[in-house]
């Protein structure tokens, strides 16, 4: 029989290997990873223990190697066990007695010795990790001189966003959900709430949206019953903004199994869109839009906050990769607008190739960003871009990092 807590533990080990050896992202690896767990609290754990590890993995190790006569390999189950039971004793902050009980069976033999040697130790010397997390070496190569400032943003998990369905009872709905807003449509909440528990759920009243995320469909402002494309649209909270802006929405996914997810989400909000299921770079309108938004697949490094796994298994291939496919991607949607219309282009990248350089491709004149539409703490950049990262609004929980950039045709 388990001891309670350890199958939540082999649970995370198995996170783990599937982000760090076969660079699958924690969503992915979750439903195969978690599928033995039965109860709702150990796959949370699971996914909190592992999420920590990538988090703080750079700390983690330092402190296992300081404890070792000999570095361990980092495919070496006794690093990884290891990595659990640290972040479990110095983040989620679980008694060392308890660590060493649930988490040592992950082992047998002499790795279990040796990892019951090393945590024992670091105990005794009092370990800890620094205030802020150590990115990987490749990251701050590539993030370059901001990387300190993201840093200083991923030290805690972020809270939870919703965005309204009614930006006019905002006040209200901030008042009933015990919340505080950032922007009208927006209540912010401490994380690990319960969203199916909270009020206003049932009936559709918000949907759950960074804040950072909402800023893009925001910046195409009131719909007024005019025409809207919104590209790569999964997991829908862009085309329940725009409904709700007064936009008839046409959303295009290609994968049947998210479009399902946004026709879920607009019943539960009782808004409308025309939900199409087709590859955006195949597929052809009949006529062309007064609006289009792409929220091109990308990296999603700014949402590293949320999900550390792209930390560590996102490198060159795979911005080149993404870089590619959003030109493709531009190129196509600038051809659908009408004119006079606006495009507007976001990624949530903090990668230079799939933002500013791809803005710079776009051969429709510039929209710069207002200030004044923007959240009060964020401004736009000198080229009229919006480019946010973890680091913005800290005072107030932070934000995702995101690239928008608008176009008129």
């Amino acid at each position: 029989m388990d001891i309670p807590g350890h199958p939540a533990r082999k649970g995370a080990l198995k996170l783990l290997d599937a982000v760090l050896r076969r660079g699958e992202t924690l969503d992915v690896a979750a439903h195969a990873a978690l599928q033995g767990l039965r109860s709702g609290p150990d796959k949370a754990l699971a996914r909190a223990l592992a999420s920590e590890v990538l988090r703080w993995l750079t700390d983690l190790d330092a402190l296992i190697d300081s404890a070792t006569r000999q570095p361990l390999p980092d495919d070496a189950k006794p690093r990884a066990a290891l990595r659990i039971m640290l972040a479990g004793w110095l983040r989620l902050d679980t008694p060392p007695h308890a660590v060493i009980a649930t988490g040592l069976p992950l082992l047998s033999g002499g790795p279990r010795r040796l990892a019951h040697g090393v945590f024992s130790t670091l105990v005794k010397q009092g370990a800890s990790l620094p205030a802020v997390p150590t990115l990987p070496a490749a990251v701050v190569e590539r993030w370059g001189a901001q990387a300190d400032a993201i840093a200083n943003g991923l030290a805690v998990p972020p809270p939870l966003d919703l965005t309204l369905k009614d930006a006019g009872q905002t006040a209200d709905w901030a008042e009933r959900l015990g919340g505080a807003s950032l922007a009208p449509g927006h209540v912010r909440l401490p994380r690990g709430t319960a969203v199916e528990n909270l009020d206003g759920y049932t009936e559709g009243a918000w949907w759950v949206q960074d804040l950072a995320a909402s800023l893009p469909a925001r910046l195409l402002g009131p719909g007024e019953g005019r025409r809207v494309l919104d590209l790569c649209a999964a997991p829908g909270g862009k085309a329940l903004q725009l409904a709700a802006m007064g936009w008839q929405v046409t959303a295009v996914e290609l994968s049947a199994k998210r479009a399902q997810r946004i026709e879920q989400n607009l019943k539960r909000t009782g808004l409308s869109a025309e939900v199409v299921i087709a590859d955006a770079l195949k597929w052809e309108p009949a006529e062309k839009f007064d609006a289009v938004l792409l929220d091109a697949p990308c990296t999603a490094t700014g949402t590293c906050r949320r999900h550390p796994d792209v930390l560590h298994r996102i490198g060159p291939r795979q911005i080149a990769e993404m870089a590619e496919l959003q030109s493709a991607l531009l190129a196509r949607a600038a051809q659908w607008l009408g004119p006079g219309g606006r495009l507007v282009y976001a990624v949530c990248s903090l990668e230079p190739e799939e933002g500013a350089a791809q803005a710079e491709k776009v051969a429709l004149a510039p929209d710069p960003v207002r200030a004044e539409e923007l959240p009060q703490g964020l401004a736009p950049t000198e080229h009229g871009w919006l480019r946010t990262d973890p680091a913005m609004l800290a005072e107030a929980g932070g934000l995702d990092g995101f690239f928008v950039a608008r176009f008129r045709g």
